[in-house]
């Protein structure tokens, strides 16, 4: 039986520590075997590099959800990585990853862990945060929209902004 989700424990993962690593490692895998994340388990290069090539990255931060209560079982994670927005001047923070494990989506749990993600934007001086969103997957933009998100455009008349990507060399 899955507890609910006021049960809690939001934290800014710390990268040196052993749980929050194993953590993040778990989740990130559990959302790339999604459909939503590609439906492919992270690589072993990933799996063994991530948490130290995010630790080298000052401009890198990640929030966890625990279940509270002695066992500590990760049920949620969101990446974020720190970019610049030029027409502001200012940081930025962009939501790399959102990650709920099955059994929890619908608890609120990345509307939690947003919260926290918002509060450590502000506190590195970021002036928005961004993120990308897969257009089937409707509950999540339901959320993205309920927490203040909305899509990017300078101008209407242009119409909204898309996501692009260029592969440089083949991910590992």
């Amino acid at each position: 039986m899955m507890a609910p989700a006021s049960s809690l424990r939001i934290c800014r993962a710390n990268y040196a520590n052993p749980v929050h690593a194993s953590a993040l490692v778990s989740l990130l895998d559990a959302y790339a075997s999604d459909p939503m994340g590609g439906g492919e388990p992270l690589t072993g290069f990933t799996k063994t590099n991530l948490v130290a090539a995010l630790a080298a990255r000052s401009q890198a931060f990640s929030v966890l959800a625990f279940l509270a209560g002695d066992s500590a079982v990760p049920v949620g994670l969101i990446n974020c990585i720190e970019g610049f927005s030029t027409f502001a001047c200012q940081p930025l923070v962009n939501v790399h990853d959102v990650v709920v494990l099955s059994a929890y989506r619908g608890q609120r749990v990345a509307q939690k862990m947003l919260v926290l993600v918002e509060e450590i934007a502000l506190q590195q001086g970021a002036c928005k945060l961004t993120l990308e969103v897969l257009p089937g997957n409707a509950a999540a933009i339901k959320l993205y929209r309920r927490v203040g998100f909305t899509n990017y455009q300078l101008d209407p008349a242009m119409g909204d902004a898309q996501f692009l990507q260029k592969w440089l060399r083949p991910h590992e």
